[in-house]
């Protein structure tokens, strides 16, 4: 390997000079080479670590992010060798440096790529690296080593296990239920009377109706999550929606006297999915009812001045409402309150078919002391009318 090698301390300073950031142990020259230091861009500006070897395998700039990732001070890496900076190991104990050879090894590879390798103590990194050649088989004249660190990738996991374990325990439950029923009515059909026939198939047919609600969830976030959620628009009649919903909830057993439907005229034509428009009022008068107390007031009207032209619907109530410290978490994954039931997603959905739509959803305190979300939807028509 090639890191072993000596140069002229001059042409190695003169690197160091272009690579390191302003204000630098060598100051500002002139970057032979032209690159993204050219435009005046402070490398302790990028998000992520970056360190830059020369063709002798020795750090020629190691900015602050590769600092923070590595715990490596940027004096003690200028001028040493890129492995002895970072004695990188995969997670199978094998040294890194030595597997890819970026020096001696094939002349037609340009970098690897990212890839989770550990540092001294089991730090985790993500690495990957970039050969620089004068031409494409020539030999390497720069290794340009990006550093990421693995707390965003672990978070994810995370809220992946945490999906995977919410949705297990939500189905059990049901289909448990579904089980037993058609098992017990399959094996003693004749002992059961017409009346207790109906209650077990009622509680199956209610069961299988909460497994499907729980997969359109999650078809619903996984089309969230990749951008995929497709909107069917058409003229809504927003104040006609909430009506309608309303009425449902009374034929629930609900006190319609529970309800205060303000609807301000004329409102901006909105064209949106309706069948989308409904998850969103549904959910939002759902848990007002559940979760709130005294009057749910569902309030259409044109969005304020301030915001882009469009409808806003404001659904209020006055119970206990949420705890300030909770507002940030409102929208995220399985966030539930203070009161447990449900899989925690209808709000993290809600907020994803606002905003597919272009429109913006809040969350805050409403008149009555209770919860008051407001959804605007701007004005806006399909494609082919555009």
């Amino acid at each position: 390997m090639a890191v072993g090698m000596s140069r002229p301390r001059e042409t190695r300073t003169a690197v160091v000079r272009a690579c390191e950031p302003a204000g630098g142990a060598g100051g500002a020259a002139e970057n032979p080479e032209p690159g993204v230091f050219d435009m005046g861009i402070d490398p302790d500006d990028l998000p992520d670590g970056l360190a830059v070897a020369d063709e002798t395998g020795r750090i020629i700039c190691f900015n602050a992010a590769a600092t923070r990732i590595t715990a490596v001070p940027r004096a003690a890496a200028l001028g040493r060798a890129l492995e002895h900076v970072l004695p990188l190991e995969d997670l199978k104990g094998r040294r890194w440096w030595e597997l890819t050879d970026p020096y001696d090894g094939l002349a037609t590879r340009v970098g690897q790529p990212e890839r989770n390798l550990l540092l001294p103590g089991g730090r985790e990194v993500l690495v990957s690296a970039r050969y620089v050649r004068e031409h494409p088989t020539g030999p390497v004249r720069r290794v340009v080593v990006s550093l990421r660190g693995t707390e965003a990738r672990r978070r994810n996991e995370r809220s992946h296990a945490e999906l995977i374990a919410t949705v297990a325990h939500e189905l059990r439950s049901p289909l448990t239920s579904v089980k037993g029923f058609t098992a017990t009515l399959l094996a003693k059909w004749e002992r059961f009377t017409d009346d207790q026939k109906r209650l077990m198939l009622e509680t199956v047919d209610a069961d299988a109706g909460r497994v499907t609600r729980l997969i359109a969830e999650l078809l619903d976030i996984s089309r969230i999550d990749s951008g995929r959620l497709e909107l069917r628009r058409q003229p809504v009649d927003l104040s006609a929606a909430v009506e309608r919903h309303v009425q449902a909830l009374t034929a629930t057993g609900q006190d319609p006297d529970r309800f205060l439907v303000r609807t301000c005229q004329p409102l901006p034509a909105v064209w949106a999915d309706p069948d989308k428009v409904d998850q969103v009022l549904g959910n939002l008068l759902e848990n007002a009812v559940r979760h709130g107390e005294g009057t749910v007031t569902i309030e259409v009207a044109p969005a304020p001045a301030s915001d882009e032209k469009g409808t806003a619907v404001t659904v209020s109530d006055e119970g206990p409402g949420i705890p300030e410290e909770s507002m940030g978490r409102v929208f995220t994954r399985f966030w539930r309150g203070s009161k447990r039931g449900g899989t925690g997603l209808g709000l993290y959905i809600v907020k994803g078919i606002v905003e597919a739509h272009g429109g913006t959803i809040t969350v805050g305190r409403g008149p009555g002391g209770g919860a008051e979300f407001r959804f605007i939807l701007p004005v806006s028509a399909p494609a082919y009318l555009v």
